[in-house]
């Protein structure tokens, strides 16, 4: 399925981002009631949640363990800024689509751009509910300064 072709059709920021890469990586996520507020539909920080499972989601299929990673390197992962913009609720029950693929890369940090999609009946026409774009930093898991990904992890992440 060509997900984000269903965010590029709408003119915003956020999803034509989504156009670069050739096939982002997806996420299945079911809504639950722990996910929805008081008025029934997701709750808005939660869209952060999705988004942050599929990233680890999407380096697990790259074959990397943050655990591992943080103790073979002694570096880790953070997020250092994001930004998303709500198109559509989703509700409880509802089938949903993550994407995540990467935009931006750098030596010390990454942009990855990311949407959570309604599967709708047919599938093949998803619905786009938020877009965003989520900055990465590579971090001395001691110091939490700044540093450099490393070179192997670099190239893996370009895959």
């Amino acid at each position: 399925m060509d997900c984000h072709a269903a965010g590029a059709a709408r003119n915003d920021d956020f999803s034509i981002a989504m156009t670069n890469p050739a096939t982002p990586f997806t996420w299945p996520v079911r809504v639950y009631w722990e996910d929805t507020d008081a008025g029934g539909i997701v709750f808005y920080a939660n869209y952060l949640k999705y988004f942050e499972r599929a990233r680890t989601e999407w380096l697990r299929a790259l074959g990397l363990s943050q655990h591992e990673l943080r103790q073979s390197t002694g570096g880790m992962f953070v997020v250092s800024e994001a930004s998303l913009k709500y198109h559509r609720p989703a509700r409880l029950d509802d089938e949903l689509l993550v994407t995540a693929a990467v935009s931006e890369m750098g030596r010390s940090s990454f942009t990855m751009a990311q949407q959570v999609l309604l599967l709708s009946a047919p599938p093949t026409d998803p619905v786009l509910l938020c877009a965003g774009q989520v900055r990465i930093g590579w971090v001395d898991s001691a110091t939490l300064k700044p540093a450099r990904i490393p070179t192997f992890l670099l190239q893996t992440l370009q895959k």
